[in-house]
């Protein structure tokens, strides 16, 4: 199908989250099951809502709109459109008229393959974009009403680190470094992390007051997230449980959920990269239980939590489904951009070719991504 889409796979790495799953629960938690078939219907809803609003705004007859791939396990028809729900629930697709070029168009207007290159472009974009539109517009919510985030409070300090010789104490608050006021655990880490070995300013409050202590962050050997090694600064202290909450307007989260869609996005992009180059292991790849587990668990964190989730796993489906594979909304996008240069449409036979190919790419890393699912379980991986 022209407009369809696939959430089978999914780069655990970019997401950041695979060190947060514990597999061996997750058997006895059915709600985890719920919570991804709501995450799950919900992404693939928008994606093909999506391909279904421009098909209609381009004056496309839509046949079909399914959640879902194979047998119906219930639909109803309303003026020419059936809406499905069907039995596998790896994805979805809107089957329009003219799909199938070899099909006989008794009505040539509403007819997919009679659109020009510019409209069919439009269509097939129309889900992958959705995504991307659904992840900004979570994100906006999330910023706006506020994002839980830790404080500088020092909640342990480690013996034998810097921090310690220096005398940094539990339930100290480091208020700025090097001059630079901080108010996030986050930026107090990445200020520390870039400074392996470098002498830096701490301005600590303690009981009411305020002094600095001069400390040399250790140099430490870590895995980044993708698996490669890099140096970076450790005082050796962790976080205290205090929280602050970072409320924005509407028009500075708006342009926040832009650039944090922007980054992951990359993260996302450069994963794929580098599972190509073999830097991240193949066995990163996860598929719907991965999922499962993951929505379980972050549903049980908070709303807030689930719907970070949602974002992300909606743009990594939106990448996904732009990649170059037949069968994909990218796969028929680039006919589509060959067609454009070429001045005519690459020959029936040879699409259908590559849609066998990329068919049969898809199903061996869907069993592949189902393989690593059921390993990671059994708590092999």
């Amino acid at each position: 199908m022209y407009a369809g889409s696939m959430t089978a796979l999914v780069p655990t790495v970019a997401l950041g989250l695979l060190e947060a799953v514990d597999p061996r629960p997750f058997f006895s938690h059915l709600d985890y099951i719920f919570w991804a078939i709501l995450v799950l219907g919900a992404l693939i809803f928008v994606h093909e809502l999506g391909h279904f609003l421009v098909a209609k705004r381009a004056g496309v007859k839509v046949l079909k709109f399914s959640l879902g791939f194979g047998p119906k396990i219930v639909g109803f028809t309303r003026g020419e459109t059936e809406y499905l729900l069907s039995a596998i629930p790896l994805g979805g697709y809107v089957k329009m008229l003219g799909e199938d070029p070899t099909e006989e168009i008794v009505d040539p207007e509403g007819s997919f393959s009679a659109k020009s290159v510019g409209w069919r472009s439009m269509i097939i974009l129309a889900g992958p974009g959705s995504n991307f539109l659904l992840a900004i517009a979570i994100f906006w919510v999330v910023f706006t009403l506020g994002v839980p985030t830790l404080a500088t409070k020092v909640g342990e300090v480690m013996e034998g680190f810097p921090a310690y010789e220096a005398g940094v104490q539990t339930g100290d608050r480091i208020a700025a470094i090097d001059g630079h006021p901080i108010e996030k655990w986050e930026e107090l880490a990445t200020l520390i992390h870039k400074s392996p070995g470098q002498s830096v300013r701490l301005t600590v409050e303690r009981a009411g007051n305020r002094f600095d202590l001069v400390v040399a962050p250790k140099a430490t050997r870590q895995k980044n997230v993708f698996g490669e090694e890099q140096e970076v600064g450790l005082l050796g202290i962790a976080p205290a449980e205090e929280f602050l909450t970072e409320r924005t307007n509407p028009a500075t989260a708006l342009v926040m959920a832009l650039y944090k869609t922007y980054d992951l996005s990359r993260l996302i992009l450069l994963t794929f990269v580098k599972l190509v180059q073999g830097v991240v292991p193949a066995k990163t790849i996860g598929g719907p239980l991965l999922v499962a587990q993951m929505a379980g668990q972050q549903a049980r964190q908070g709303i807030l939590s689930l719907m970070f989730f949602t974002a992300l796993l909606s743009i990594n489906l939106g990448i996904l489904n732009l990649l170059p594979i037949p069968i994909l909304d990218g796969g028929h996008l680039f006919f589509s951009l060959i067609e454009a240069v070429r001045g005519k449409p690459v020959s029936l036979q040879k699409r259908e070719m590559a849609q066998q190919v990329g068919l049969a790419l898809l199903v061996a890393l869907m069993i592949f991504a189902f393989y690593n699912d059921i390993f990671r379980l059994l708590g092999r991986q």
